[in-house]
């Protein structure tokens, strides 16, 4: 089933290999001479933070915005072991196919870009170019620690006012500037319950996962996958989950990585800024 939305997307859906229904939002012409953009939201995020960059890019490319099971339009998955970084691989690989992708640009930020890079160790024929926003193999537990924080648990606010001051205070560090830029964090964080209240748009189980102890498995491998593939990196200058130390190792490993940092920022840049919309059309202009 599809809607044609005032917005200028389209609303799909797709079944995930085990049967969960699974949503993304698709903008532009289909028969786009660009390669298509495939956009990969955060830990808890949802295809509405893509929105602007998406409608920028449309007018020459197909792009695709899904949800990852247990956010957004996305189905929960009923049982919170599926909440998990190999699984969402395989949920986006069954995406290429409902979607007749067969080789994209990924633009991954923070779980997206971890995300990324699994693919570009599980098929990586079908990426044209990788954009990592804000992350690398090398997690700063301050960063991480943060995140735990506020994802195991519904924040309920009695409206959209309320909504955005808990923006402001969650994400501070964040790209957001404006009113409207802090009017979009919000509603990409909140859904309007059947309660008349805004609940987080996110299954809060997709937390339990992090609650395990032990340490981050090696990532620097799924990193190196893709020293073929042309890829741009992104890092908030003040990001407490991607250290500048993390971002100099990743050029020594990928010689060719394109590296901005986006000053003034911390987890995670919107990608509206000009320093950063100036290096995507640039990259995108490179890659086929």
């Amino acid at each position: 089933m599809q809607v044609r939305a005032a917005t200028g997307y389209v609303e799909r859906t797709y079944a995930s290999q085990d049967g969960l229904p699974l949503h993304y939002r698709e903008y532009g012409d289909p028969l786009a001479a660009g390669a298509p953009l495939l956009c990969l939201t955060g830990l808890t995020r949802n295809a509405h933070d893509y929105h602007d960059l998406a409608t920028r890019l449309a007018t020459h490319r197909r792009v695709i915005c899904p949800d990852y099971r247990g956010r957004g339009r996305s189905s929960r998955d009923p049982d919170w072991r599926n909440y998990l970084p190999r699984v969402y691989v395989g949920d986006i690989l069954q995406l290429l196919i409902a979607a007749n992708l067969h080789r994209v640009v990924v633009i991954g930020t923070s779980l997206g870009g971890l995300l990324a890079m699994g693919l570009a160790v599980a098929q990586p024929s079908c990426l044209a170019g990788v954009v990592l926003n804000d992350v690398g193999p090398d997690i700063d537990p301050a960063g991480l620690e943060r995140i735990r924080g506020y994802i195991g648990r519904d924040h309920p606010q009695p409206d959209w006012p309320s909504a955005v001051r808990f923006a402001k205070e969650t994400f501070k560090n964040s790209g957001a500037r404006t009113e409207a830029d802090w009017q979009q964090v919000a509603e990409g964080t909140f859904r309007q319950g059947a309660d008349g209240l805004l609940h987080v748009d996110w299954d809060v189980a997709v937390a339990k996962p992090l609650e395990r102890t032990g340490p981050i498995p090696d990532l620097w491998p799924l990193f190196r996958a893709l020293r073929r593939i042309p890829t741009l990196a992104f890092r908030g200058a003040l990001s407490d989950l991607l250290t500048e130390a993390t971002f100099d190792r990743m050029q020594r490993e990928h010689p060719a990585l394109r590296r901005v940092a986006v000053a003034g920022v911390g987890h995670v840049p919107t990608l509206a800024e000009p320093e950063a919309r100036h290096a995507i059309d640039a990259f995108l202009d490179s890659c086929r």
